[in-house]
Order: structure tokens, then C-alpha cells, then sequence
């Protein structure tokens, strides 16, 4: 893994992907915990700038520092990097749960999957978090062009790719339909979609936002090859932004999460 981390190191050098999108002076964060023990991962965009910054845009330092920059690494360019600055990027995102996380994005996701039992707060690890592009972004994602948006996923797939095919991973849980969207697009594939009547969000001038529940099976992702079957489930709903997502969406999700992968884990 250090010899891809290498690789996105280098990425953030390219004045075509840092420059107005990418906050350069942050690590890659190839995951959210030790992928290494974990057997359900939750799959989203790409890291928060609030993993790196406080609410007045200051960098998060000392007890509160969630991962590593330039500064704290020590370093005026990423290009200095080395294999101790790489071996100290991939522990605090190993350790992430164990440290100072982001508990008001995070402790929803974990309730969704909990009835796989699995946790990113146990000790080791039983789920991860990951993202489709492991560069925290100094805008939201949907303020990004398209164009570039499919640059940064195709630098990173492969990244993607192979921690899922190297870890225990078996089920992987996509969170929203812009998830959903690029990681069928990432794998050339089109998940079975199901209407799911009770995951309704009630909007009285514009109507209903349906909720859409997605599943599937992979045994590869951007063309490289898994060693085994990977149990893939998603739901259009962002669950920590999406508008009146409600304690009973949360817990039919969670319900249909729970069953869907009781064969699995």
C-alpha cells in the first residue's frame, strides 16, 4: 500500500488536480480506519475538509489533528516525502477511530451497519470507511465539473481497487446516490434497484423523495480482479444530508442492511 500512497503523493504535485479542488497541503487518506480487519466497509464520495480544518478554516492541530499534512509531516512539498513520512500517513489512518474522529458523520453510518455487527469503534477494527477518492476537497463534490470529478476517480480506482482485494472486506455498503452512481460507473455495472416504499422522505410543495435501495455482487473493480465475491448494497439517501431523512428511514435501512448481509457475515 505504501507504493500507491507513493503514487497519490505524487498526484497532489499536478497542478491539474490541486490547483481550485484538492486541498494540496492534506494527505490521502486511503481509509478511515485498519482495512486490514475489517469485514464491512462504508463507501462514500471523498474525505470532508472537516478532517482537516475547524469550523473558522484553521488547520486541525494537536489533540484534534485527524491526519496528516505537510506541516505536521515536517515537510515544504509533498515531494520530500519518504518512506517514514508514508508509514506515518498510513498509521493515523489506520488509527483514525481510535484518535479524535468525526463522530457527527460517522456514529450514523456505524448505527446503519451495527446489526452486522460490525464496528469501526471495536478494537481491532470490524468495518472501515472508505471513499472513491481518498483527496479531501477545499469545495463540496457536487461544485466540481464533471470532467474533473472523473479525473480524480480515475487517479485513484486503482487504489480503491486493490485495498478492498487485499483486505477481508465482504460487504461493502454505498452511501447516497452519487456513491451508488460512480461506483457503477467505476465497475461497469448496474446494481439491481428496488423501490422501497418506507424510505420515503414527505415533501409537501415538490413531492416525495422516493428511496431506492441497490444490490449486487462484484468479483472486480476497475478491472482488477477480487478474490472472491464482494456484496455490494447502497440506498440513494445520504444519511447525514440528505433533508428529512427520518429515525424510521434510518432503521428500515439499517433492518434491510442487517438482513442483506446475514449470509455474508
Amino acid at each position: 500500500m505504501q507504493t500507491k500512497l507513493a503514487a497519490l503523493i505524487r498526484y497532489l504535485s499536478e497542478i491539474s488536480l490541486a490547483e481550485g479542488h484538492v486541498i494540496p497541503w492534506s494527505s490521502p487518506v486511503v481509509s478511515f480506519g485498519n482495512s486490514s480487519s475489517a469485514v464491512v466497509a462504508t463507501l462514500g464520495l471523498n474525505p470532508s475538509n472537516r478532517e482537516f480544518l475547524d469550523e473558522s478554516g484553521n488547520e486541525l492541530d494537536g489533540p484534534l489533528r485527524r491526519f496528516h499534512t505537510l506541516s505536521s509531516l515536517g515537510l515544504d512539498h509533498w515531494a520530500e516525502a519518504d518512506a517514514t513520512h508514508l508509514h506515518l500517513i498510513l498509521e493515523a489512518c489506520c488509527a483514525y477511530f481510535l484518535r479524535n474522529p468525526y463522530d457527527t458523520w460517522f456514529r450514523k453510518l456505524d448505527y446503519i451497519i451495527s446489526g452486522t455487527h460490525a464496528s469501526y469503534y471495536d478494537f481491532p477494527n470490524t468495518a472501515c470507511h472508505l471513499d472513491l477518492i481518498p483527496y479531501a476537497t477545499a469545495q463540496k463534490w457536487t461544485a466540481i465539473g464533471y470532467a474533473d470529478q472523473s479525473a480524480l476517480l480515475s487517479h485513484a480506482s486503482e487504489t480503491l481497487a486493490l485495498l478492498i482485494r487485499d483486505s477481508p472486506i465482504r460487504v461493502l455498503v454505498l452511501n447516497g446516490n452519487a456513491v451508488v452512481t460512480k461506483f457503477q460507473e467505476l465497475c461497469d455495472i448496474e446494481l439491481d434497484k428496488q423501490l422501497m416504499k418506507e424510505w420515503s422522505l414527505p415533501r409537501r410543495l415538490t413531492g416525495d423523495v422516493a428511496g431506492f435501495a441497490y444490490r449486487g455482487n462484484v468479483r472486480a473493480i476497475s478491472s482488477i480482479e477480487l478474490d472472491r465475491e464482494l456484496l455490494v448494497l447502497g440506498f440513494n439517501h445520504n444519511i447525514q444530508s440528505s433533508f428529512g431523512v427520518t429515525s424510521d428511514v434510518v432503521n428500515s435501512i439499517r433492518r434491510w442492511v442487517t438482513d442483506a448481509a446475514d449470509a455474508v457475515v
